[in-house]
């Protein structure tokens, strides 16, 4: 895929959603430890999660589980079943299968308690991010061999974003896992962020095992293809 069709999919499929997974409201409680997320960047049930994710600015650590995949989907089976997203709160020992549960759970807990209108509209949220996943078929569906970290990297991101979505394809596709550092607009972290990197810019990279850090999502999907793709 050339690099103008990338983007140009990418911002439809971003469009799509109408705004949703780029504001943050109705920020509550915060977690003392990292949310686990099990998911694939295609699946329109994750991606309703990950919007949540970035209203509430929480972070999370991610452990993608494309089609094919052997890293992480194992792991999901023996609690129960094969089905994405699934979600593990460490804070309130709590494990939940379904979007909707998840969404109503983090509101709940990590909000005030509203689920944005965007994730309220039952077949017609799913629709649309499934339309946005057929834009970008088959990006961010199946597995792809690669070497495995020694620890997860960092991805300063938030969902409605295009460019950090052709991030997370390639992580996801590589079953890369990665702490997913939420900045969407009116994010509270986005003075830190610019601070540690020097500009308010997304997506932006931090490769720990290689003492790595870059902004342009092109450069770090080429970072990650030369580095773990095999």
């Amino acid at each position: 895929m050339s690099r103008v069709l990338d983007v140009s999919t990418s911002y439809l499929s971003s469009g799509l959603r109408l705004g949703a997974g780029v504001f943050v409201r109705g920020v509550g409680a915060r977690p003392e430890a990292r949310i686990r997320l099990y998911e694939f960047e295609a699946c329109p049930f994750c991606r309703k999660v990950r919007e949540m994710l970035t209203v509430l600015d929480l972070d999370a650590a991610i452990f993608p589980c494309p089609k094919g995949g052997t890293r992480f989907r194992g792991e999901v089976e023996r609690r129960g079943k094969l089905q994405f997203p699934f979600m593990i709160d460490p804070n309130t020992d709590t494990e939940l299968f379904e979007s909707d549960s998840i969404v109503r759970y983090l509101a709940e807990r990590y909000g005030d308690g509203t689920v944005p209108l965007s994730l309220r509209l039952g077949p017609l949220t799913v629709l649309s991010g499934s339309l946005g996943s057929l834009l970008r078929f088959p990006r961010g569906t199946r597995v792809r061999s690669s070497r495995q970290p020694e620890g997860p990297l960092e991805l300063y991101s938030f969902e409605g974003s295009p460019y950090c979505r052709i991030v997370r394809e390639a992580l996801c596709e590589l079953e890369l896992p990665y702490v997913l550092h939420n900045v969407g607009r009116g994010s509270g972290k986005r003075d830190d962020f610019r601070q540690l990197a020097g500009k308010l810019q997304v997506p932006y990279l931090i490769d720990p095992n290689n003492g790595t850090a870059m902004f342009e999502s092109a450069q770090i999907v080429k970072y990650l293809e030369q580095n773990y793709a095999l």
